[in-house]
């Protein structure tokens, strides 16, 4: 089993023999208490082209101390990282190892440095005898498992947060630290300053094409490979179930895929649209128990809303019932996906590209001239399926209109987003415009969703003889719901229908 520890802390360098200050002096700290030493004895795991030490990423397999075992540490922030810890086995854990698959692809993970640290530690008390932090003085030996590599050695004090305290605590620790003449360490890790001092090559990088400086490639690349980063950076917090990583994950697949069809002019369609069909599929993948979770909240969150005598029969029941039945997906299916051959061809397949653009003739354009243009263009897709909405009688054409113009009105607002560093406040602008058309539109589609699921369930409340009149009721909310945003939309289109960007 995988525990998950947040890690906090600061690094110092220190001299040879240079001793500590007296750290009850620090505020808020009472007591000092010094443990027995130790020795930690760690292997570290990459590729031979390093690709998790460029990712800030450690995988060690560490004996000695009370959290002997396997460690990975994900970065999180500067000074922050999860580490993921597994008990003490000899063969890497699988569990840790799919965690970095994204990056690793099909390159096994072999030993690459081991190093070896006598570590003597203090805690740092309050006056309760709460523990603040731990300060650890390291005597460090690194080795680089390489033939003819060489040794190198040094000291160093880390000072780690106690868990649930404020970084304000690091803060006072620090400032004693550096005025006793310690100074922060230039390395981010022990890692990176022992693959440093034993001379190891700086790790590879994949190669990213960036175009010309003001070019139409330069910005559009840039964002992709922005988008591309992402995928593979959410993997590891998608498999980990974390918070809105899921939806994070298809936002980059949408994003990508929209500056796929936004710029065609700019990337050869030949080379994108297969690339994009595969990001579609990605996206539904990850989606595939996400919108019904979204639809059925919405529906609960209805029920909740009404007064208590319109709720008859076992509606909450019968509602999780539905919603049960139609749960296609589960985080075993996710990780089955993120595991294909598939997924890792697609990620192959983003990285090629970005490797070796496909660019056309406007790539080497000036980027304000192109990008101009395409949000124009994308935006007059959207003006036209307004205009047909707004002419259609309500019922079933003008809500298809409207859905149409909202997934139109998403791709103009990612495309103002890419372009955003070259068109400055009027593009910010127009993302906030149609942020807002798309919010519109996107609450009017999920109304006509949750009235199609309404009566789904009302039929099989039905047909188990339980009352239908709740669901009715929630059907006419949602019916006026969507009324409401079909008498808003004229006022709305008209304030953002001539965008200062495409002027």
């Amino acid at each position: 089993m995988a525990d998950t520890v947040r890690e906090i802390e600061r690094k110092y360098e220190a001299a040879d023999g240079q001793k500590l200050p007296d750290l009850t002096k620090v505020s808020g700290v009472r007591t000092v208490v010094a443990e027995d030493p130790v020795v930690l004895d760690a292997t570290y795991y990459d590729t031979d082209d390093r690709r998790l030490a460029a990712a800030g990423i450690t995988l060690r397999r560490r004996t000695g101390g009370s959290d002997a075992g396997w460690h990975l540490k994900l970065p999180v922030a500067p000074g922050v990282r999860d580490e993921i810890q597994v008990p003490l086995a000899d063969e890497l854990p699988r569990r840790l190892t799919a965690l970095v698959r994204s990056r690793t692809r099909d390159l096994p993970l072999v030993p690459q440095v081991r190093i070896v640290s006598d570590r003597a530690v203090r805690r740092l008390l309050a006056a309760d005898g709460t523990p603040l932090a731990e300060v650890s003085v390291d005597h460090v030996t690194a080795h680089r498992l390489t033939a003819g590599a060489p040794t190198a050695t040094w000291t160093e004090v880390e000072a780690e947060l106690a868990p649930d305290q404020d970084e304000t605590v690091l803060a006072a620790v620090g400032k004693k630290l550096r005025k006793a003449g310690l100074k922060p360490a230039r390395s981010a890790s022990k890692l990176a300053r022992a693959l440093t001092e034993t001379g190891a090559a700086p790790p590879a990088e994949l190669p990213r094409a960036t175009g010309e400086d003001g070019t139409a490639a330069a910005v559009v690349l840039a964002y992709l490979t922005a988008q591309a980063d992402a995928l593979v950076r959410l993997d590891a917090a998608v498999r980990r179930d974390l918070p809105d990583s899921v939806h994070q994950m298809r936002v980059a697949t949408r994003r990508t895929r929209s500056a796929f069809t936004s710029y065609r002019k700019v990337l050869d369609r030949t080379v994108t649209d297969p690339i994009g069909a595969e990001l579609k599929w990605l996206a539904a993948e990850l989606g595939v128990d996400r919108d019904r979770e979204v639809l059925t909240e919405r529906i609960r969150a209805g029920v909740e809303d009404l007064p208590r005598h319109l709720v008859t029969g076992p509606v909450r029941g019968r509602i999780r019932t539905w919603s049960t039945a139609r749960r296609q997906g589960s985080r075993r299916h996710i990780t089955a996906v993120l595991d294909s051959r598939r997924y890792l061809d697609l990620l192959a397949a983003l990285d090629a590209l970005l490797a070796a653009p496909p660019l056309r003739k406007a790539a080497a354009q000036p980027a304000a001239d192109v990008l101009t243009a395409a949000i124009g263009k994308d935006f007059a897709r959207v003006a036209a399926l307004i205009d047909t909405a707004l002419a259609e009688p309500a019922g079933g054409e003008r809500s298809e209109a409207m859905h149409e113009a909202r997934k139109r009105a998403k791709r103009a607002r990612y495309a103002a987003e890419l372009a955003r560093p070259v068109l400055g406040k009027d593009a910010k602008s127009f993302v906030k415009d149609m942020t807002g058309l798309q919010e519109l539109l996107g609450d009017h589609q999920d109304s006509v969703v949750a009235r199609d699921a309404l009566r789904d369930i009302a039929a099989q409340a039905a047909a188990a003889g339980e009352s239908a009149f709740t669901y009715g009721v929630l059907y006419g909310r949602e019916e006026a719901r969507a009324a409401d945003r079909e008498r808003e939309l004229p006022a709305l289109w008209a304030e953002v229908s001539s965008p200062a960007v495409i002027d």
